[in-house]
């Protein structure tokens, strides 16, 4: 036995014999040597102790009252909290989460990851703790972009995070546009050098490739033309005006690339820099009307059962996008097909609804009420009754 071991012994053997004070004494023992799975398993035990149960629970324990049990059940979490915090400042990442993970405080759990560096040893456990269980997805997704570089981040996406909350995606989208965004901006500033006078630091990437059209007319580009495109689509659920600034100049970028590399997207987006540009120009407030009429004729138009619901949902989140609120619940309405299910697009004609009320003093809820009235979908009139009401 270690010294230490001996003395906590000692201590012990000197000690009264009241539950509590043992207990302290063996609390206050592995919070100083930082052993945070015996310190949870002392804390159970304080905690069972405080209710006037076994320290140590057994198979025949009797049924417990419900306010018993719930004090049980928070003197837990609590444990959990204090040796998952511990494990998280040993650098033992999974450990730690496994612990935190059942009290769901994830800004707790956020602001403990934040005071540990990701390098390569805890890279793994940091990136499925940030980035898969979704504690931190900007800080996740930034590290996997500086580890593993933009291949690898934008399959990651595909992959973990797309069907994840417009906000997950959103502030994946912005790591992976400013990343690309500056160094696709490097690279024509060095290609620039090495053919003339080199180009002024405030210059955009669009300053640059529209004062020197000789950029791209050769067939070439600067970086892998596939990472532009999943950029230039993967930003266009951004609404941040500088964002959406690099998102268009990176459009202006894959206009002048040659044709071999301007791969067709999928409707409304065929035509895919083209309409991702008149895309990004409505949201940047320039030549509005127009850019709508571009997508609202492609909602009308865009065959559903073929090419899916992607056109009429473009243009309605347009709509609501530039402020449009109550357009895009009615357009919504018009124009959703009678195959689809209303309970996939109820959730996001809600959203607008209430945008609807609180910005524009609009009731966009009797449309919606009547649509599920009509589609029989009890749920969602039940859903908009009561948001209505609020």
């Amino acid at each position: 036995m270690t010294d230490s071991s001996n003395e906590i012994f000692e201590r012990l053997s000197q000690l009264t014999g009241q539950s509590s004070e043992i207990l302290e004494t063996i609390i206050e023992h592995f919070r100083k040597t930082a052993q945070p799975m015996e310190l949870f398993e002392a804390l159970k035990m304080r905690v069972r102790d405080q209710l006037g149960l076994p320290l140590m629970s057994h198979e025949n324990e009797t049924r417990r009252a419900e306010d018993v049990e719930r004090q049980l059940e928070q003197g837990l979490l609590d444990a959990c909290r204090e040796a998952g915090a511990m494990l998280i400042e040993m650098g033992r990442i999974g450990e730690g989460w496994m612990y935190l993970r059942p009290t769901g405080d994830v800004a707790g759990v956020r602001e403990l990851l934040a005071k540990v560096k990701i390098n390569d040893d805890n890279y793994e456990e940091m990136i499925q703790v940030l980035l898969h269980e979704g504690i931190d997805i900007a800080r996740g997704f930034q590290a996997v972009l500086d580890h593993q570089g933009t291949c690898n981040s934008i399959t990651l996406y595909d992959q973990a995070i797309a069907n994840r909350s417009k906000q997950d995606r959103a502030a994946a989208a912005a790591c992976l546009l400013n990343h690309f965004y500056n160094e696709l901006s490097e690279m024509v500033r060095a290609d620039i050098s090495n053919r003339e006078a080199p180009a002024d630091p405030d210059e955009s990437l669009h300053d640059m490739i529209e004062k020197r059209r000789w950029i791209l007319s050769e067939g070439g580009y600067h970086l892998d033309t596939t990472h532009l495109a999943s950029t230039v689509k993967i930003a266009s659920v951004l609404d941040d005006p500088e964002q959406l600034q690099k998102a268009w100049e990176l459009t202006q970028y894959g206009r002048r690339l040659h044709h071999q590399f301007q791969y067709p997207g999928d409707e409304p987006f065929v035509d895919f820099y083209p309409a991702y540009s008149t895309f990004y120009s409505v949201l940047l407030g320039e030549n509005v009307e127009a850019g709508l009429t571009v997508f609202q004729r492609k909602a009308k138009t865009v065959n559903a059962s073929e090419h899916g619901t992607g056109a009429m949902e473009t243009y309605v989140d347009l709509l609501d996008r530039v402020g449009r609120h109550q357009e895009a619940i009615e357009t919504a309405v018009e124009m959703i097909p009678n195959e689809v299910p209303a309970q996939r697009v109820i959730p996001m004609l809600l959203e607008i609804a209430e945008k609807a009320k609180q910005v524009d003093g609009q009731n966009g809820y009797d449309v919606l009420l009547e649509y599920c009235k009509k589609k029989q979908d009890v749920l969602g009139y039940a859903a908009m009754l009561d948001a209505s009401k609020q």
